[in-house]
């Protein structure tokens, strides 16, 4: 490619010569192909004309005086043609009056050099407007590729899916695409741009402009700056907001552009997420102890933990059988919910946990899951207050019901089973005996062991029930637990 083109230079131009004189041909030709311009010779103005049709040039040599078609009339005919009318055209005449220039000018030349030229001039002419198409050209096409890359832009910001806009800082649209209308409920961005004349006033919350400006002074640009707005029609939506400063030569802010998304959907999305998020959280809550239900969102291993000291409670509504052939299923299920209801609130006043109910039977803990340094006291409270709340309620004959408790403490295992649904429960010899307590305690009443006598008989009044046969374990001292002292 080198070597071609060392051996064959690019022509400075293309340039036909026109005279009806064979020595001017020749000699224009020859210093023309000297200084590297691409020469073509005709002796008429018909033959000027078909080979500018054939071939059009970067310039034209045109003679005025010849036969059967002056220069004048060639000229004329090209500039009339729009192939043609661009072709800068120079005169080379004898005709040295200042009308024949005149007509020379008229007719559309650029151009009119006198016989007998001299060849410098010629040169430094030519090269003139040369140099002048070669400018035009690459200004026509410089202004060709800018308006292909201004028409591209365009139907990029008209088509966009996102909204595209400059905004002055005082708040008022200085453009915006259909996109921005259609995201504010507008039907064109002539309209939007009519309409809203104080863009502070779109926003939901009335500083959010503000907070937009003050953003933009500080960091001149912001992206995902997210707001709720209104609409055309008054309803509300979200968007999201990337914009960046655009200032003058001194530095003076001119407007801010960018680009705005709808985002009401993701956040719609990220709303129905929280509650259902909050809604499992709750329910986890309904079923384990806060920590432990924290404990397994953390980490879904195994969880069991050993306490040395737990209270256990177990309570059941006495003759439930015979309540529940008595109610309707709706009644009974109704009646027990009320109940457990008034036990729930009791054991969070008291700050224990209630680990689960079976049927009629009710189980609460103290000084396991939850921090409580008088577990033992705070059972025996619930134990008492459960007796009194629970009497409220009345059976279809209007007796009261009553519970049947019982309470021991000791040391327990607790964790969490299940993989679907799960459970916290715990285990060991003293969850064995406090469930022994409560099934073989007495309609009304508070059975309690003798650990848990000698730990609150300073505080609370007892009454000794005597040796009982206790399954698994054998004679049992047992007591009744009254009251405080």
């Amino acid at each position: 490619m080198s070597t071609h083109s060392a051996q064959f230079p690019i022509p400075k131009g293309d340039i036909l010569v026109v005279d009806d004189t064979p020595n001017n041909l020749r000699l224009l030709a020859t210093m023309l192909t000297e200084k590297g311009y691409e020469v073509r010779s005709v002796i008429s103005g018909k033959m000027a004309l078909m080979g500018v049709q054939a071939a059009p040039p970067d310039l034209i040599l045109l003679d005025v005086n010849m036969p059967q078609m002056n220069g004048y009339e060639v000229c004329k005919r090209l500039k009339s043609d729009p192939k043609t009318q661009e072709i800068p055209i120079i005169f080379i005449s004898a005709l040295d009056e200042v009308s024949d220039k005149v007509k020379g000018f008229q007719a559309g030349g650029v151009d009119y050099i006198t016989k007998p030229f001299h060849v410098e001039e010629v040169l430094a002419r030519v090269e003139k407007q040369i140099t002048i198409q070669k400018l035009q050209k690459q200004l026509q096409k410089e202004i060709h590729d800018r308006q292909q890359a201004e028409e591209k832009y365009r139907s990029i910001v008209e088509n966009a899916v996102n909204g595209i806009c400059q905004t002055t800082p005082e708040g008022r649209y200085l453009s915006a695409n259909p996109a921005l209308a259609r995201i504010m409920g507008y039907e064109s961005p002539e309209e939007l741009i009519a309409t809203v004349t104080d863009i502070n006033q779109i926003y939901v919350q009335p500083q959010r402009r503000a907070e937009f400006i003050a953003y933009m002074r500080r960091y001149e640009t912001v992206s995902d700056f997210e707001s709720q707005i209104y609409r055309k029609d008054g309803s509300k939506v979200w968007i999201s907001e990337n914009m960046r400063t655009v200032k003058d030569d001194d530095g003076q802010v001119l407007y801010y552009e960018g680009t705005v998304q709808d985002i009401t959907e993701r956040k719609q999305t990220e709303a129905e997420l929280r509650y259902q998020r909050r809604k499992a959280e709750l329910l986890l809550l309904n079923i384990l102890p806060q920590p432990i239900a924290e404990r397994l969102k953390r980490d879904a291993q195994t969880i069991a933990d050993s306490f040395a000291d737990a209270s256990i409670l177990f309570a059941d509504i006495v003759d439930f059988t015979g309540l529940a052939m008595t109610e309707s299923p709706t009644q009974l299920v109704e009646l027990l919910n009320e109940v457990f209801s008034v036990c729930d609130r009791l054991a969070e006043q008291h700050g224990l946990e209630k680990i689960k109910t079976i049927g009629d039977a009710y189980m609460a803990v103290g000084g396991v899951s939850l921090p409580c340094p008088n577990h033992l006291e705070a059972i025996a409270d619930l134990a008492l207050d459960m007796q009194r709340e629970v009497a409220k309620f009345e059976r279809p004959d209007h007796s009261p019901l009553r519970l049947r408790i019982g309470i021991n403490c000791g040391p327990v295992i607790a964790g969490v089973i299940g993989t679907t649904k799960f459970i916290y429960d715990l285990w060991g010899d003293a969850v064995n005996v406090a469930s022994r307590m409560e099934s073989q305690g007495e309609p009304g009443k508070i059975q309690v062991t003798e650990a848990v006598y000698q730990r609150l008989h300073p505080l609370y009044r007892f009454e000794p029930r005597g040796e009982i046969a206790i399954k698994g374990k054998g004679q049992m001292m047992t007591y009744w637990l009254i009251g405080r002292r």
